[in-house]
């Protein structure tokens, strides 16, 4: 490989788009009429959490919400609500609040510029990005963990990129675009999109992959991953699994739940006091007098 990986990036750029066209999924969000907003919404959900699981709760989501200012005008207790079974929660209070945001500062339109982007709750660097790529067309390096795997490959000849999002991640990316702005915005969801489907984590399909012969990872023979443990995420008796049975009896109800009937969720008091507390101090559970509880208002 040469001393530099970022001479090889432009020869992919051609091979993966075309891939890209051959082979990318038909979801909602990527269809031409779809929208700033629907592009958000979906990137809020999506952040880990499988298309598949998303799918549903995005199609409910629009239907009610079909823009900021509906969602805006509800209490966030229906958003926390509406998100179900999504999980990390949270990501329905800064939906709802970046959608009250929207309204209040930008006329109730997503906005097209970064930084008001960037700016608004909830919103980080990578969606920011993903927002003014995919919904308005912009040169972005919209850096995820499908599109960190792809270049680890590629370009680094590496299996896997380390297990946190670094500095020297993102300034691949942004060296690796494309010079022209539209063709920036469909690699970005095109590298996306090939880490997702070909280039995954446990059993990439290298045989399938429309940049195998440049890819420097292969061309290195394919070594084994020789970085720290990547330990999976465990939920079975976590607290992450308390709160989600807390907030269902929650969602479940027309009004106000009487603690007894949290209580009643999970055997482990003290692990479900827990619980219970770490969701009212993320403001995703109000409590009222008579020891009763709701979402937030």
């Amino acid at each position: 490989m040469s001393d530099s990986p970022l001479p090889l990036a432009s020869t992919l750029h051609t091979p993966v788009l075309q891939w890209y066209v051959a082979n990318s999924r038909t979801l909602p969000w990527r269809e031409p009429d779809a929208g700033a907003w629907a592009v958000m919404v979906s990137e809020f959900m999506l952040q880990q959490t499988p298309v598949a699981r998303v799918l549903p709760a995005y199609e409910k989501w629009m239907r009610r919400w079909p823009k900021p200012g509906d969602l805006a005008a509800e209490p966030p207790g229906e958003a926390v609500r509406a998100w179900d079974r999504l999980g990390y929660p949270r990501r329905a209070l800064r939906l709802h609040a970046a959608a009250r945001a929207i309204v209040e500062l930008h006329g109730g339109e997503v906005p097209d510029d970064h930084a008001a982007l960037l700016a608004l709750p909830g919103v980080g660097t990578y969606t920011a990005a993903a927002i003014a790529s995919f919904a308005f067309g912009q040169r972005h390096a919209v850096v995820d963990t499908n599109v960190r795997r792809v270049f680890a490959r590629a370009l680094t000849g590496v299996a896997q990129p380390t297990i946190s999002p670094t500095a020297a991640d993102q300034r691949l990316a942004a060296a690796a675009l494309p010079a022209d702005e539209a063709t920036a915005a469909r690699w970005a969801v095109a590298t996306m999109e090939l880490g997702a489907l070909v280039c995954t984590a446990r059993v990439p399909r290298c045989g399938e992959c429309p940049i195998r012969s440049q890819c420097a990872w292969v061309l290195a023979g394919s070594p084994p991953y020789d970085g720290p443990p990547r330990k999976g995420q465990t939920y079975e008796g976590t607290d992450r699994q308390v709160r989600g049975r807390l907030l269902a009896v929650l969602r479940a109800a027309s009004g106000p739940v009487a603690k007894k009937s949290l209580d009643a969720s999970w055997p482990d008091q003290l692990q479900r006091e827990r619980a219970l507390d770490g969701l009212v101090a993320d403001g995703l559970v109000e409590p009222l007098p008579r020891n009763r509880y709701q979402l937030p208002q």
